[in-house]
This record gives structure tokens, C-alpha cells and sequence, in this order.
């Protein structure tokens, strides 16, 4: 089930941006991009994030500052922070990167393999997590039968996408998990 995951590149500078982005894309992940911190905030409001890569240097609301908030919220406190900057400015900003609740402190330039490598841990933990909370749903007595059915059509589809496009298996998969939309579309109250 290797759906893709979203990944926050945030950095002031737009070849930073870019440059990330070539690194990261071979891991085939939905990139999002934000050029502030007061961007990367409304975007990890509205999308579940693996990791966030997030420049320590920027303008107004600077990485730590930003990462800070993003901690403080409940709905994305949980979500990793890797810290890039282009100044190794000592370990006392490395030191205050941890302790804002940073996973990672990279100084640039950065090995693109070392890079990729962390980032995709951080991508396997997201779908591992998700699968868990999937599942927990599947068993959970007080859950109801829509949610049950949802849980179903979210591992249906997910797997329906990890099938080779060659196989007749898949077809059968995405049809099984259409029946199951519909039961429980059935189920939802209008």
C-alpha cells in the first residue's frame, strides 16, 4: 500500500525550493511549497504532512519560529521537522532547533542521498501510521458500521494502486472497492 504522502518543502529562497524539489522527486510524493513561515502554517492547517523540511533562515517568521507553532497545535504537533540551513551558525541554533521539537538538523549544502534517505523514513512511518489507524478503526467497538466500511474502501484503494497496471487484478480490487463506496455511501445520512 504505497500511497503517496505529502511532503512540505519551506524555504525563503525559490531556488532553494527548486533544488529540493529535485532532490525529493525521485520518491515519487506529492511536494508542496511554501516560501514563508506564514505559508507553511496554512498549509500544514489544511494537509497531513510526513515530514516538513523547513529553512532556519527566512524573514519575518523564521524556521524556529515556525516550527514553534506548528508544534503548538494539536492537529500537527506530531508531524516531524527536519531543519535545513545555509549557515552553520553553531550548535547552540542546532541546540535550539531540537529543542522547538526539530527530528533533524541539516546544514546545506546537504548530500541529496543522505537527504532523500531520511525523508523517505519519515515516509514509510506515515504509511505505517496510517495503516495502524486504519486498522484500529476496522476494530474499534464503538465504531459504526460507515466507519467500518470507510476503513475498508481507504485499504481497498490503497491497494488497488499498489497493483501493477498490467494485471486484471487490479480492475477486480477497484471495482470491489467502488461496491464498498457505495454500500457505504448507502449508509450516510443525506
Amino acid at each position: 500500500m504505497n500511497r503517496p504522502v505529502k511532503i512540505l518543502l519551506v524555504d525563503d529562497k525559490e531556488e532553494s525550493l527548486v533544488a529540493l524539489e529535485a532532490v525529493l522527486r525521485p520518491l515519487q510524493q506529492h511536494l508542496f511549497k511554501a516560501g514563508s513561515g506564514q505559508e507553511a502554517m496554512k498549509l500544514t492547517l489544511r494537509h497531513d504532512f510526513a515530514v516538513v523540511l523547513l529553512d532556519v533562515l527566512m524573514p519575518g517568521m523564521d524556521g524556529f519560529e515556525t516550527a514553534a507553532h506548528i508544534k503548538r497545535l494539536d492537529q500537527t504537533r506530531d508531524v516531524p521537522i527536519i531543519f535545513l540551513t545555509g549557515t552553520d551558525t553553531g550548535s547552540g541554533a542546532a541546540f535550539r532547533g531540537y529543542a522547538v521539537g526539530a527530528v533533524d538538523y541539516i546544514t546545506k549544502p546537504f548530500d541529496p542521498w543522505v537527504l532523500r534517505s531520511k525523508v523517505a523514513v519519515f515516509i514509510e512511518l506515515s504509511r505505517k501510521t496510517r495503516m495502524l489507524q486504519e486498522q484500529a478503526a476496522l476494530l474499534d467497538p464503538q465504531a459504526t458500521f460507515a466507519d467500518r466500511l470507510k476503513a475498508v474502501e481507504e485499504q481497498l484503494s490503497a491497494l488497488a494502486q499498489s497493483i501493477p497496471d498490467d494485471d486484471g487484478l487490479r480492475e477486480a480490487v477497484k471495482e470491489l472497492a467502488d461496491r464498498v463506496a457505495a454500500m457505504q455511501a448507502a449508509f450516510e445520512v443525506p
